[in-house]
């Protein structure tokens, strides 16, 4: 079925279906697997719940994919549109609870200081999600009486949705007779215990961005790269000085998952999810890595993963397995079992870490003095990885969020005790 045929975009009802990335999501995630997200700003100022409502109801139109249930149909699960008006909480519980069942599946909340989002990641993945938030932001500074230039992009609440924000661009750009990617041995996993029922907790660093950039600058990589090779680094010191089963020993590869934002790629402007992981690795049966090492090998695996034609192979087994006649008549309940399989037996085994950066967030200079920090929180990891990092920037402010659902801090201890020694700041902040 075409996406033309897929979507009523005329019509305030509306159906469609997942995008490729979203479809693994309805089978793997549980009470405490949410696949949930949160981008958090804290202002210099206690939030004013009036003006934050006014704003929330300001954009209600503006965003009608996010506006969605989900729906279970014969085949495929699918969205179809809701006449609901988007909840507003007290941000008083843990971050990125799970969403009730066929319910929504985003919500604002605010505390004190501080204004944030949550998105299942059904919906969206976090530069669709931050879009949002970004409107979000600028409509409650307006209500605050504050200025924005008229050439600030953002996605204005008085503008109707444009068609491609509606977009699977994983189908758009997936290409037919592309040899897929071959499938990556076992990956080392933290042997941290995790808590019975994991109690996700969060733990942020605050770092100076032009700190971390002058470490970054004199090693000639990025950002990602230097926090990748730091996290290779802090977990190959783990893996060699703690004591742990021969289960744990015999897989020696370390990799990181990091998402890449394919409209950096190819030309997009969903507001779906449309990223994929690319996987740097250290293969310890080789030796050990010295920090520099890991540096060289990071940065020309992410040079040769974040290829077009490497990512297209990514896209030929993702989006082509889902076109497969067979697939597409399997039933739904059937799919969903092989969907949480693989996930375990093949995804989640391949890397040992996530780490997400959203990058440098910018804002007009009457909305920079207002913000103190922007914060993202990745999902609640699941029991293999343990420990997952999300990171963002805000005028010259690198966060550092640590998702954790172990009983061990080892890991964080490790990745700050190795910034300090490079000179590096680092305050904990909430």
């Amino acid at each position: 079925m075409s996406q033309e045929n897929e979507l009523k975009q005329n019509d305030d009802n509306f159906w469609y279906p997942l995008d490729n990335a979203a479809k693994i999501f309805p089978a793997i995630t549980t009470e405490e697997h949410t696949s949930v997200f949160r981008i958090s700003a804290s202002l210099n100022h206690n939030v004013h719940i009036k003006s934050l409502f006014q704003a929330v109801r300001s954009i209600e139109s503006r965003f009608p994919y996010y506006k969605v249930l989900l729906k279970e149909g014969f085949f495929w699960f699918y969205f179809e549109s809701a006449d609901f008006l988007t909840p507003v909480e007290v941000d008083n519980k843990i971050p990125c609870r799970s969403f009730k069942k066929g319910g929504h599946l985003f919500r604002v909340l605010a505390a004190n200081n501080r204004i944030s989002v949550e998105f299942s990641h059904l919906l969206t993945d976090g530069t669709g999600a931050f879009e949002y938030f970004k409107t979000l932001l600028i409509c409650y500074f307006k209500e605050r009486a504050l200025e924005i230039p008229s050439d600030f992009n953002y996605l204005k609440p008085t503008e109707r949705p444009d068609r491609d924000e509606f977009e699977d661009a994983y189908n758009r750009y997936f290409k037919e007779n592309i040899p897929t990617n071959s499938k990556r041995p076992k990956a080392f996993h933290l042997p941290f215990p995790v808590h019975y029922k994991p109690h996700y907790s969060v733990l942020n660093i605050l770092v100076s961005m032009a700190a971390i950039k002058t470490k970054a600058r004199e090693k000639n990589v990025s950002i990602t790269v230097y926090l990748i090779a730091v996290y290779l680094h802090v977990i190959q010191e783990i893996f060699e000085k703690t004591e742990f089963s021969r289960r744990h020993r015999k897989y020696k590869k370390l990799s990181i998952e990091v998402p890449v934002n394919l409209r950096k790629i190819y030309p997009s402007e969903t507001m779906r999810n449309f990223s994929l992981f690319v996987m740097p690795e250290i293969d310890l049966s080789l030796g050990h890595y010295s920090f520099d090492e890991i540096i060289k090998t990071v940065y020309h695996q992410m040079q040769l993963e974040t290829d077009e034609k490497l990512i297209n192979k990514i896209l030929a087994r993702n989006v082509g397995s889902e076109r497969n006649f067979l697939i597409r008549r399997i039933p739904l309940f059937i799919k969903s079992l092989v969907l949480r399989m693989n996930y375990y037996s093949l995804g989640s085994n391949q890397y040992s870490a996530v780490l997400t950066n959203l990058g440098k967030k910018d804002f007009p200079a009457t909305i920079r003095d207002q913000i103190e920090r922007l914060t993202l929180v990745p999902p609640p990891p699941n029991k293999n990885i343990k420990i997952s990092c999300g990171i963002i920037g805000f005028n010259n402010k690198l966060v550092l969020c640590f998702g954790n659902v172990s009983k061990s801090k080892e890991l964080e201890k490790r990745f700050i005790q190795f910034l300090v020694k490079q000179d590096i700041h680092v305050k904990l902040v909430t």
